[in-house]
């Protein structure tokens, strides 16, 4: 993994960097101001139209997005693409690809390096976005938009470095001139998830094209602003028309009409399981084609009794109930050794009171809303059923954050359910934390693999040997020992490759990494005679 971090490449960390120069205050004011500035442009009719070849489609017909933190808080009006609209995408995108796919790589990468400079210039007016969109309070929209300019910079650098991974290989016979070039694929569907509508969208679309190919890109239906807004600075950096098209609409039916397209070179996807397996199913068509999937996780965390409990409170609950635990790599489960496992509760119980929920809005809040009233209502069937059959220590009832419009659901604390209940099997993409107690470790590491996921997993223990074991044992892509700012959540481009194993993830190899480009290429071997 030589020079896998890159020779100049360096994590934005914005919050973490201002508040070390004595900015924090500048922090605050600038994304509050792109807030207010934000705020005042919903006062008109946002129409956002689906863009093909460089240009905007009207469908005549929109879906309304509005914000979770309020109902009445109208995003825009977004097109809703179909077959046709699908078809003229992929098609706009194959003509481009005839000459994208054989520009001079620097050409191309200079492209990309003005795209992460305008991103970082406008990063605290996506973050604004993104709070109003999905709900996300201003620490984690701003480390989004770090994310997102991150998957940028390091995929263009791995890039560089690697001189758009053509290599000269040794000859075989006197005369042969032989070398390895991987090569694009085509036209690529990029299918975005709402969580994360910045950052995923970007890895997964910047990846695509800056390996030669290029894309139609779909965002989600729950939060589409981002995406559109990504469209943007990719047209302002450069990118010709028909290299980039987005497609505006349902999953089942733009989305549909996308995938299911024998014009599809490659897909690439975030989101459940379900629609993944369906994907993989798929891809065997006149010819095999990839399909890169990232499809959820169901993460444990285990607390040994000679973990730090300070340490393990503070992980778990970050990973558990930040953003509302609609994360892939939320910590939706936590093994605790029996001897600590009151103690644990206790503190975490505690710990949560401190934790304000609300209007995400607002500088001191930790947990916003969910996503829009089908989450809110999953979440009331999960807690009654987690009341029948175990303990709810907390959580359950509807809290009033910004608004009585919005969707407000609390941290939900249960224990004693028993062995294989659905809420310790299956991924609920909300703020609910099932505590399991466990006597011996290798027990409670065959119970955490024992689920169809595999993305991350976390330990707390001081003891090496203890830490060894779960390293070596646990069936996760992503794992992480001791670590207090979050127990299964928060990879970082270039130094945590974020993949998963099992029904986590199709190809087993994680973003954030050169190998995660490659998986974008094949493989051509070439050999000259002189």
């Amino acid at each position: 993994m030589e020079g896998e971090r890159g020779r100049g490449f360096r994590n934005q960390r914005t919050y973490e960097t201002m508040v070390g120069a004595g900015e924090e205050a500048a922090f605050h004011s600038r994304y509050e101001r792109a807030l207010e500035r934000f705020a005042q442009s919903l006062e008109g009719r946002n129409v956002h139209e689906s863009i093909i070849d460089g240009r905007a489609v009207a469908t005549g017909r929109y879906v309304t997005d509005t914000s979770p933190i309020d109902t009445e808080l109208v995003i825009g009006e977004f097109s809703i693409g179909g077959k046709r609209e699908a078809s003229s995408a992929l098609a706009a995108a194959r003509r481009a690809f005839q000459t994208w796919s054989v520009m001079d790589l620097d050409k191309r990468l200079a492209i990309f390096r003005k795209a992460a400079e305008i991103m970082h210039g406008e990063l605290f007016e996506f973050a604004a976005a993104i709070t109003f969109d999905n709900g996300k309070n201003r620490y984690e929209a701003v480390a989004e938009v770090d994310e997102a300019i991150d998957f940028i910079s390091y995929y263009t650098e791995a890039m560089g470095l690697r001189n758009g991974f053509q290599e000269a290989m040794p000859p075989a016979f006197p005369g042969e001139r032989p070398a390895v070039a991987m090569r694009p694929y085509g036209v690529w569907a990029v299918l975005c998830p709402f969580n994360f509508p910045i950052s995923i969208s970007t890895g997964m679309l910047t990846a695509a094209i800056i390996t030669g190919n290029t894309a139609v890109l779909k965002p989600s239906t729950p939060a589409p602003l981002a995406v559109h807004m990504l469209y943007d600075v990719y047209e302002r950096a450069g990118v010709p028309p028909g290299v980039i098209n987005l497609l505006s609409g349902s999953g089942a039916v733009a989305g549909e009409a996308l995938v299911s397209s024998e014009k599809v070179d490659g897909i690439a996807f975030t989101g459940s399981k379900e629609v993944g397996y369906r994907l993989l199913a798929s891809a065997l068509r006149r010819h095999p084609i990839p399909v890169i999937a990232e499809m959820g996780g169901k993460n444990p965390a285990i607390v040994t009794e000679k973990a730090d409990l300070a340490r393990a409170v503070a992980g778990v609950a970050a990973s558990a109930f930040g953003y509302s635990g609609q994360k892939c790599s939320a910590c939706s489960r936590a093994f605790v050794h029996e001897l600590v496992h009151d103690e644990f509760v206790g503190a975490l119980l505690k710990h949560l009171a401190r934790l304000p929920m609300g209007d995400p809005r607002e500088r001191a809040t930790f947990m916003g809303p969910v996503i829009h009233r089908k989450a809110m209502e999953a979440y009331g069937g999960y807690v009654a059923m987690a009341a029948k059959d175990g303990v709810v220590h907390v959580g359950g009832e509807v809290v009033k954050g910004g608004s009585a419009r919005g969707f407000y659901a609390p941290p939900a604390v249960v224990t004693g359910l028993p062995e294989g209940h659905p809420l310790l099997k299956n991924e609920l993409f909300l703020p609910i934390l099932c505590v399991q107690r466990f006597t011996d470790l290798k027990d409670a590491v065959r119970r955490a693999n024992d689920t169809d996921y595999g993305l991350t997993a976390g330990i707390y223990s001081r003891e090496r040997d203890e830490v060894r074991f779960f390293f070596e044992n646990i069936e996760a892509g992503v794992c992480y020992a001791n670590r207090a700012r979050g127990a299964t959540t928060g990879a970082m481009v270039g130094s945590q490759p974020f993949g998963g194993w099992k029904g986590s993830g199709s190809t087993g190899v994680g973003s954030g990494t050169a190998l995660y480009l490659m998986q974008f290429m094949r493989q051509q071997s070439r050999t000259l005679v002189d």
